[in-house]
């Protein structure tokens, strides 16, 4: 059986642990070969951003159809989309692909408290690119925003707003819960048969950078390699849950750390 293909399409980040550099890694880790198409450039460490430069939107789009129209993608990643006509331009390449599963991360804020989306771009996220998401894998601070509503505070709430997300268009949300209050990180993934929760423990570490792109490429790579959705997002919270339990191995920065990509195939 041929390896699985993985397109991100996302923004740079220089330290390493999250946006294009965390993906690239998550698709080797889960053994995928990972392309990239870049919305963004942006300056930033452990410690937070810096600064945000986007790639042109037509240009981001030409590097969307030079990959389509060479390689076959089994599967593509949306993270950092930064403006609505970069939105606009990733919707309308990837349109005519619309068998490809394609996993859409809203990423609004990093770790840091930086906005890197604006607040134009979150209308054109949901009507444009909502509707051609397998899976749409928000946090409850993006849910809210996506939803205009407060944030969710427990399992009730959550469970709510996953299943108000679903009819925004996408053909599942996987709501992560790991905003919550307390010991434990549940998420729960809303689909038109209904609600599945999946259960989590809160590891104690600062090293959480790069938590949500690497989670929303593994669930990307394990539909690439043909898992139905309900198996990819079990497979990939027990990938993320071992990187975050690493991490510690890892010493890079002062700030949120990344997760520890390679923690199953490094001595």
């Amino acid at each position: 059986m041929a390896i699985a293909n993985i397109l991100s399409i996302a923004g740079s980040d220089p330290s390493g642990g999250a946006g294009i550099q965390a993906d690239l890694k998550t698709f080797a880790a889960r053994g995928t070969y990972g392309m990239a198409a870049l919305t963004a450039l942006t300056a930033q460490n452990t410690q937070g951003v810096s600064g945000v430069h986007l790639v042109p939107p037509a240009f981001v789009a030409a590097q969307i159809a030079d990959v389509f129209g060479d390689v076959r993608v089994d599967a593509v990643k949306i993270g950092m989309i930064a403006s609505a006509e970069i939105a606009g331009a990733v919707a309308d390449a990837l349109f005519p692909h619309r068998g490809t599963p394609v996993v859409l991360d809203p990423v609004m804020v990093a770790k840091g408290g930086a906005s890197l989306l604006a607040e134009a771009a979150v209308e054109a996220l949901t009507r444009r690119l909502l509707p051609l998401a397998t899976v749409l894998t928000p946090n409850l601070p993006e849910a809210a925003a996506l939803l205009g509503e407060p944030e969710a505070a427990d399992r009730a709430a959550m469970e709510g707003q996953a299943t108000r997300l679903l009819a925004l268009g996408p053909k599942a949300v996987l709501l992560k819960g790991g905003h919550l209050p307390g010991g434990e990180s549940p998420d729960v993934l809303a689909t038109p048969g209904g609600l599945r929760w999946y259960e989590g423990v809160r590891v104690l570490t600062r090293n959480t950078h790069g938590t949500g792109c690497s989670l929303s490429s593994a669930i990307a790579a394990e539909l690439g390699k043909g898992r139905p959705l309900p198996d990819a997002v079990a497979a990939a919270k027990s990938f993320i849950a071992g990187a975050v339990r690493s991490s510690d191995a890892l010493a890079v920065g002062s700030g949120h750390g990344p997760l520890h990509h390679f923690h199953a195939l490094w001595a």
